[in-house]
């Protein structure tokens, strides 16, 4: 395995996972059968932070569905793929449109879908609650789970890593 906080000092794009990443996996329906999704608040403001430092954020999910769509659009995401299985594809021409090479990208996934992305980023992240073949692909292991501040935790573990942190600081407490 490799130095994670040294891969992670080279990251400009930060590739997300949604569902067990950026939520807890969960698939909730009301009486009407209208799917509603948990988010957590301080992964949202951990992205603000992040782009706020020029830190890019892309998401590529498995599932097309529109409270996903509301939340990466609420949050002013720039790159998005839904209704996509082949992520490796998408995760390049992310890169491509961001102007960063794989290596300085890296993909926060927890599930076998994930893996072969994982693979090919420059830093291979996931969660604690992840199947057993994403933690052993990874480089750097969340100690929240998916939807409780596991990207917040990750955001913070790449902008120390680059010396951003206490420029995202700055952003947001002056």
């Amino acid at each position: 395995m490799a130095d994670a906080t040294a891969l992670a000092r080279k990251i400009k794009l930060l590739v997300l996972d949604v569902d067990g990443v950026l939520t807890d996996g969960g698939l909730y329906y009301g009486d009407e059968g209208l799917l509603m999704k948990r988010f957590n608040v301080q992964d949202g403001l951990g992205i603000k932070m992040a782009q706020a430092v020029g830190l890019e954020i892309g998401v590529i999910t498995g599932l097309n569905q529109r409270p996903v769509e509301n939340r990466v659009r609420e949050l002013g995401i720039k790159y998005y793929y839904a209704g996509h299985h082949r992520k490796v594809p998408l995760f390049e021409e992310m890169c491509e449109k961001a102007g960063v090479a794989p290596e300085e990208a890296a993909y926060m996934g927890d599930d076998w879908i994930d893996l072969a992305v994982m693979r090919r980023a420059g830093l291979a992240l996931c969660v604690p609650n992840a199947v057993p073949e994403a933690v052993e692909a990874a480089d750097w292991v969340s100690t929240r789970s998916g939807g409780h501040g596991a990207v917040r935790e990750a955001i913070a573990f790449i902008l120390e890593a680059r010396g951003l942190k206490e420029q995202a600081l700055k952003h947001w407490v002056d």
